[in-house]
């Protein structure tokens, strides 16, 4: 199973960087070793501004199985919009034409369909429903994607917010599996520490910086401490920080997180793949 990081930005996208997206991907070869249909097997986690062209020069959208949204700010949902044009439009493939949908189910909080809709624009009573399968996150209710379970995570954060935990077949110890957790955006709580507990690799956000950020109300953002806290406190095996603005200095953000987490911790970077 690898994690493939379409966009690292935070809270928007940057220079060089879209705003949140990754892909969890497990190879025909493994998905065939754990007893499932015999090709690559493709979730894609948030999909925010910029990241639908991430995305194409990872998979080809057509072969995309499921989308997993954590919460509706722009910068990790805007580009359902983009991809929504790809699957209605494209001028062999596109529903529009075709007249059959992809139906892709895109596992999300409550209210995505209406939002979405509202995003791209649609007239009273249109919906997207051709080309996506809205299907809503509940706590404790895991969902399966062939070779990949999908567990939802209430976290803290001021929109309906979820961290993902993602377990496959490994691709470091053959015919085992491993674990990724995504905090998508939150706080530190008892949430995002129980959707990490030994985890293989813990993909968390650290938007925030120490003093700096410390007079905003809690319920925002972690830092890098407090990331470095939550691995510390679940025992991740590695923590890979991610979704920093573009006014942070990684520098700082890593060197929070290293004065409580001892273990291998680094910056996501864009367009890198990482091993589980």
């Amino acid at each position: 199973m690898r994690l493939i990081a379409l966009g690292v930005s935070g809270s928007g996208p940057g220079p060089g960087s879209p705003a949140s997206s990754y892909v969890v991907q497990v190879s025909a070869t493994e998905a065939a070793a754990a007893g499932y249909e015999a090709r690559d097997w493709t979730v894609v986690m948030d999909l925010g501004n910029g990241a639908f062209g991430a995305l194409q020069r990872a998979v080809d959208p057509f072969d995309v199985d499921a989308v997993a949204i954590s919460h509706l700010h722009p910068d990790h949902c805007a580009d359902l919009s983009g991809m929504y044009v790809y699957l209605r439009y494209h001028p062999e493939h596109g529903s529009a034409r075709t007249g059959k949908g992809k139906h892709l189910p895109v596992w999300s909080p409550s209210t995505t369909a209406a939002q979405a809709a509202r995003s791209y624009g649609l007239s009273d009573g249109e919906t997207m429903d051709a080309d996506y399968d809205f299907r809503s996150w509940r706590e404790g209710a895991p969902v399966t994607v062939g070779p990949l379970t999908l567990e939802p995570y209430r976290v803290f954060h001021p929109e309906e917010s979820w961290g993902i935990r993602v377990t496959g077949p490994s691709t470091l110890r053959p015919d085992e599996r491993a674990v990724i957790a995504y905090t998508g955006d939150t706080d530190y709580c008892a949430g995002v520490v129980a959707l990490s507990r030994d985890v293989d690799l813990l993909l968390s956000e650290a938007a925030f910086v120490e003093g700096r950020d410390d007079h905003v109300e809690p319920g925002i953002h972690l830092t890098g401490r407090r990331a470095g806290r939550v691995a510390h406190e679940s025992g991740a095996k590695r923590l890979l920080l991610t979704h920093l603005p573009v006014w942070n200095e990684p520098g700082v953000t890593l060197a929070e997180a290293r004065d409580e987490y001892d273990g291998d911790v680094r910056l996501a970077q864009p367009g890198a793949t990482y091993t589980v």
